[in-house]
């Protein structure tokens, strides 16, 4: 294939954010990179997608700053671009959680490779805590797991108390790609938990490492293709269809935008109900059109890849 996707953050200090960002937009443009990228005092959060050339070029790059150099890539083949638009942003945090005072560089969960995660899973002093919202978990999860009914990572913190009756045991956290584990980690060190773990990479990593063994369904991704296969050794559907209730592992956004709910979505009952989690919403004056996909992105006809730059010019640094 002739494009990859990068899933990638880094928790490093960033003395001038702004500065930063403007200078990562440049360069972004320059290798024609679309997605999403979060920059921060604390670090740097992206998943970005391009042609082989161009985002083993921005590797190179990155990997070449000494701020950067502890950062790792989960690279996936992709068949075209995965984003429409290209945004770079500073934001408070590189994960939206309410915790900035804490600094996973400084101190936060022991990093296990997917092996190690793999080997230490099914003990009995183990438990697996999956750190994601519930749209995500109900997509797929690993066995056994013990997953928290948050609709969002910032509910996180509230939530800890639940966690209360594992004290005493290892907890091995996991994500996506292993950037919510680093503060979900570092905050239970801080609450007074001991035996704290998480899953380097995450997910994608432990699929591409791995083969995915024990992860049941599919795992969601914050990009167009919405879910990815991660298990390539004893494979399973685990989420069920919001309307008939047969296994469906294909998600959508309901297309009524005031409801926009995310959830799995047979191809039967997405034509039914065109596109609409329920008949309800189906009747909705403002329902969107529905083209079999089940999702609906931004777009806007005034687009500019380089709003934000007061203009223009590409690293003189950049050599392709």
């Amino acid at each position: 294939m002739d494009y990859l996707v990068l899933l990638y953050y880094c928790y490093t200090p960033i003395g001038n954010p702004e500065q930063f960002r403007e200078e990562h937009h440049r360069l972004c443009l320059h290798l024609n990179l679309l997605g999403r990228i979060i920059v921060a005092a604390e670090g740097l959060n992206g998943t970005v997608s391009g042609r082989r050339t161009d985002c083993e070029e921005y590797m190179r790059l990155m990997k070449a700053d000494p701020a950067f150099a502890a950062l790792e890539f989960k690279v996936e083949e992709a068949p075209a671009h995965t984003f429409q638009k290209l945004h770079v942003r500073v934001k408070p945090e590189i994960v939206h959680v309410g915790l900035p005072h804490i600094k996973p560089y400084e101190r936060t969960g022991i990093h296990l490779s997917p092996q190690e995660f793999r080997e230490l899973k099914d003990q009995d002093d183990v438990v697996v805590l999956d750190v994601r919202s519930d749209y995500e978990h109900s997509l797929g999860r690993f066995k056994n797991a013990v997953t928290l009914d948050i609709e969002n990572f910032r509910e996180f913190p509230e939530k800890v108390q639940e966690l209360e009756q594992y004290r005493g045991k290892k907890i091995l956290t996991y994500c996506t790609g292993g950037i919510k584990c680093e503060k979900a980690s570092a905050y239970l060190l801080e609450q007074g938990f001991e035996d704290v773990y998480q899953l380097h990479g995450g997910i994608i990593k432990y699929g591409l490492e791995v083969g995915g063994e024990d992860f049941d369904g599919k795992c969601y991704v914050f990009d167009g293709r919405v879910a990815v296969d991660v298990n390539s050794v004893n494979p399973t559907i685990i989420s069920q269809c919001h309307h008939c209730h047969t296994p469906s592992d294909r998600m959508v956004n309901c297309a009524n935008p005031h409801c926009n709910a995310h959830v799995p979505l047979c191809e039967a009952c997405g034509a039914q109900l065109d596109g609409a989690c329920s008949t309800t919403c189906q009747q909705h004056p403002a329902k969107r059109p529905y083209d079999g996909t089940g999702t609906y992105p931004k777009l806007s006809n005034h687009y500019n890849p380089e709003q934000g730059l007061l203009s223009y010019r590409a690293p003189v640094s950049i050599k392709k």
